[in-house]
C-alpha cells in the first residue's frame, strides 16, 4: 500500500505529547519521521506503566517514527540537526518559546540551512503575547481555553469541573499543527511548481488556542447578546431529550432523542406513547422548555433495566443511545474489532500489544497496514540515520 504522506520528511523536535501526537499523525500517513531525543529519551518513556523498562504508552506514542538521540545544546547535536532539517521538508517542536533561539536552532538558523523547511512550532500560549514566556501542559489549555469550566455538573460546587480524561489540549494542538504542516508544504510545493513563492513557513499553534477554538457559537453569542454559557452536565440545553440516565447496574446510558420522529420512537419504546402526543413536546422548542419532566421519564424506565437491556431496546426502535464505555467495552465490542478501530500488533520491546487505529482508511484498507512498526528504543536508528541517510544527503 502507498500512503499519501510517502516521501514526506519530518524530523520532530518534540517531547511529551503535543508534537509526538503531531507527527504520529503524519507517520501513520506514510510520512519519514526522524524523532530526536535526549541521550536519556522522551520523558514521556517514564510514565505510566512499563514492560522490561520499557513505556506500554511509547508503543503508540513513537509508532511508524525513526529514533535517534542527540544532545541539542552540543556543537555535533546542532550541526546533526541542521543536516537533518537541510534534507527535511518539515520539522516539529514543542519547546518553550525561544529555546530554540537561544541554542542556536531558531528559524533563522534552520532556514539558513534549508530556506523551503516548513517549521511547525507548539506552546503553551504561542510565540508571542504577555503569556508567551509562561510554562503550560495540557490542563492549562483546558482552563484557560473555557472547556475546564463547561465540564461541571450544574450548580455543584463541592468538587471542581473535572478533566476530559485525555491531554485534549495537547491532541488538539497535534491535530491543527499537523494538518497546517501539511497544507504549508502543499502551498510551497504548488507555488515552486508555478514559479511563484516556494519559500518556508513558520506555523505557530498553541494549546489555548485550540481549546478556545471548539467553543462554537459561544464567542458570537457573547459579543451579540454578552451570554456567558454555563456547564449543562451531561445534557444539550438546545436539543432534548439528549442526556445520560442510570441503569439498574449501576452503569449509565446515553440517549439522543432529539428529532421529532426519534422523540415519538423513543416514548413508545418506554411505555410512554402519551408524552410523543403531548402539546408541551411538540417540537424541540418546547421540549427544551419542558425537559425535566422527560428526563425523569426516561429515567425512570432505564432505572428498571441493566444498561445492555435498555440499549438493546432503543436500538431495535432505532433510538441513537449508548453505554459509556470503558476500555473493556471498547476492546471487546466486535464493530471495534471488525473495523480494526482496535488492533493487534506486535511490539519487539513488549511482545502482542493492543494499539488504536489511525482514524482514517484509504480506499478501504484496513487500519493495520499503517502501523509499519511500534514505538522503538531510543536511538534504535542513529546507525541508520547518521551512518545512512545523513551520508547520503550529504555526499
Amino acid at each position: 500500500m502507498t500512503l499519501p504522506l510517502t516521501g514526506l520528511k519530518i524530523v520532530e523536535l518534540g517531547h511529551y505529547i503535543a508534537a509526538p501526537f503531531a507527527t504520529r499523525l503524519l507517520a501513520d500517513l506514510g510520512a519519514e519521521v526522524i524523532k530526536v531525543e535526549p541521550p536519556e529519551g522522551d520523558p514521556v518513556r517514564g510514565w505510566g506503566s512499563q514492560v522490561a523498562g520499557h513505556a506500554v504508552w511509547f508503543s503508540v506514542h513513537g509508532r511508524n517514527k525513526l529514533s535517534v538521540t542527540l544532545d541539542l545544546k552540543s556543537a555535533e547535536g546542532r550541526a546533526r540537526i541542521l543536516a537533518l532539517a537541510g534534507r527535511a521538508d518539515a520539522l516539529v517542536e514543542n519547546f518553550r518559546p525561544g529555546y530554540l533561539e537561544r541554542i542556536g536552532l531558531g528559524p533563522a538558523e534552520l532556514h539558513a540551512a534549508n530556506p523551503g523547511l516548513i517549521i511547525a512550532r507548539i506552546s503553551g500560549y504561542g510565540q508571542d503575547g504577555p503569556y508567551r514566556d509562561k510554562p503550560a501542559f495540557g490542563a492549562i489549555g483546558e482552563a484557560m481555553g473555557g472547556l475546564r469550566h463547561l465540564t461541571a455538573n450544574p450548580g455543584q460546587t463541592e468538587h471542581p469541573p473535572p478533566r476530559c480524561g485525555v491531554s485534549i489540549s495537547d491532541d488538539l494542538a497535534g491535530m491543527y499543527a499537523a494538518m497546517a504542516l501539511v497544507s504549508a508544504c502543499w502551498g510551497r510545493d504548488v507555488g515552486a511548481k508555478q514559479g511563484g513563492n516556494h519559500a518556508g513557513r513558520v506555523i505557530d499553534v498553541d494549546l489555548v488556542s485550540s481549546v478556545f477554538s471548539l467553543s462554537e457559537g459561544m464567542l458570537p453569542e457573547y459579543g451579540l447578546f454578552g451570554w456567558v454559557r454555563q456547564p449543562a452536565g451531561a445534557a444539550i440545553p438546545t436539543a432534548a431529550p439528549t442526556n445520560t440516565y442510570p441503569c439498574a447496574d449501576g452503569r449509565w446510558l446515553c440517549v439522543a432523542g432529539n428529532s421529532d420522529p426519534i422523540f415519538k420512537r423513543l416514548m413508545a419504546a418506554i411505555g410512554r406513547p402519551e408524552l410523543a402526543d403531548d402539546p408541551r413536546f411538540a417540537d424541540n422548542g418546547r421540549r427544551c422548555a419542558n425537559v425535566a419532566e422527560l428526563d425523569a421519564a426516561i429515567a425512570a424506565w432505564t432505572r428498571t433495566l441493566p444498561a445492555t437491556a435498555a440499549e438493546a431496546a432503543l436500538e431495535a426502535a432505532e433510538v441513537p443511545c449508548s453505554r459509556l464505555y470503558d476500555m473493556r467495552d471498547c476492546v471487546e465490542d466486535p464493530h471495534f474489532r471488525a473495523r480494526q478501530v482496535v488492533m493487534q500488533v506486535e511490539d519487539p520491546l513488549l511482545g502482542p500489544v493492543l494499539h488504536p487505529a489511525a482514524p482514517f482508511r484509504l480506499d478501504g484498507v484496513a487500519p493495520r497496514e499503517m502501523v509499519r512498526w511500534t514505538g522503538p528504543a531510543a536511538g534504535a536508528h542513529n546507525a541508520h540515520v547518521f551512518g545512512e541517510l545523513l551520508k547520503e544527503a550529504t555526499a
